[in-house]
């Protein structure tokens, strides 16, 4: 059955290969990515695709989700991920000059700037993981639940792992260092299909696209309104549904190998930070670089008539500043139904302290102090 599928993903894309890409083409090319995203993802989850639940009982490590956000190490066999973990964390993880040395996911824990930050080492992946080669789809797997991805690369071994890598995650349905398209898809029982542009698509989304897509999804009534410039393929992942839309950092380990002109090149590139895991160099660049991508915040807790709890910081995952009522609910759910206000100090209060209501926008290192109603 898996073979077949090959067959066929092999076959789409050596026709999207031999296809000139133009406006001629790019309906022609819609229905090829749509086919191809649809028997990727029937490779991954079975027959059915998305709908279709997996029977495979290793699909993923059985690792606990401890701590304030959990990160995981991705990369080639032998790029220095075992000694990273226990640089990091202190765990032991076996490290040896050979290849695969590491069969199972290990986890750790470390603490920054008082958040429990969970590592987890992972499995080399080659090329083919997401089809199943080398414990490749347990790897993914795992690393589809962790806030941020670190690919760890041997500064000495050229950038075509990291493409191999990014290819392998990418098939996976993990999109790296991508928001969610702002698209919006409501089926409906009848109609047709509903085709609006809120700004000008330049990158080959179009009415006539988004119709033969929509049909080879077996799609036929339903509402499309798309408020962002997106590609074809964005769309594609839209409709099924299942991305997950993950930070990644490249840890390029190793650099006690390379020359100062070699790393001026390597700087080039964003979201990249050089170590030497095994002679500790730069190590506090890197967890400075984690705390920023994870977008995590420190809010102190203050009970009346104590001082500020400096020591056990609640740690809040935002993109924007999170409100009050975000930081009740990280503490206990039924909190917000108590709530009657809160006392802040910090730099979101116009004075000190403030008294605030629930929608009230907190900042890093804030002190809040949270007021029941009475009786």
């Amino acid at each position: 059955m898996s073979e077949n599928i090959m067959k066929q993903i092999a076959e789409i894309e050596a026709e999207m290969a031999r296809t000139q890409k133009n406006k001629a083409t790019n309906y022609h090319l819609g229905t090829l990515k749509a086919k191809l995203a649809k028997l990727r993802s029937e490779l991954i989850n079975g027959p059915g695709g998305k709908s279709a639940g997996s029977k495979d009982a290793a699909r993923g490590f059985d690792v606990t989700k401890s701590g304030d956000t959990r990160i995981g190490l991705v990369g080639f066999p032998s790029v220095g991920k075992s000694t990273l973990l226990t640089t990091l964390t202190g765990t032991r993880s076996e490290a040896a000059a050979y290849e695969f040395t590491t069969l199972t996911c290990i986890p750790g824990t470390m603490k920054y700037k008082g958040a429990r930050i969970q590592v987890l080492d992972l499995p080399g992946i080659i090329e083919g993981a997401a089809e199943g080669k080398g414990r490749g789809r347990q790897v993914i797997s795992t690393a589809r639940t962790c806030n941020l991805i670190l690919i760890v690369l041997d500064a000495a071994k050229p950038l075509t792992h990291k493409k191999i890598i990014e290819a392998e995650l990418f098939s996976f349905g993990i999109r790296i260092n991508q928001s969610y398209p702002n698209v919006k898809i409501v089926k409906k029982e009848n109609g047709g299909i509903g085709y609006q542009e809120m700004v000008p698509q330049t990158k080959g989304m179009n009415s006539e696209v988004c119709r033969m897509v929509l049909k080879e999804y077996k799609i036929s009534c339903a509402e499309v309104i798309l408020r962002e410039d997106v590609t074809v393929d964005q769309f594609i992942d839209v409709i099924e549904g299942n991305r997950a839309y993950i930070p990644v950092l490249y840890v390029f380990n190793k650099i006690d190998s390379l020359t100062i002109e070699e790393l001026d090149i390597l700087d080039q590139m964003p979201n990249y930070v050089p170590i030497s895991s095994q002679h500790q160099w730069n190590l506090e660049e890197l967890m400075e670089s984690i705390w920023d991508k994870c977008n995590m915040l420190r809010i102190y807790t203050k009970p009346k008539g104590q001082i500020p709890d400096y020591d056990e910081p609640v740690i809040l995952h935002s993109e924007g500043n999170p409100t009050v009522e975000e930081f009740c609910n990280r503490i206990h759910r039924s909190l917000i139904d108590q709530f009657s206000h809160a006392w802040v100090w910090g730099r979101s209060a116009k004075h000190q302290p403030q008294r605030c209501g629930k929608e009230h926008r907190l900042m890093d290192e804030d002190v809040v102090q949270i007021v029941k109603k009475a009786g």
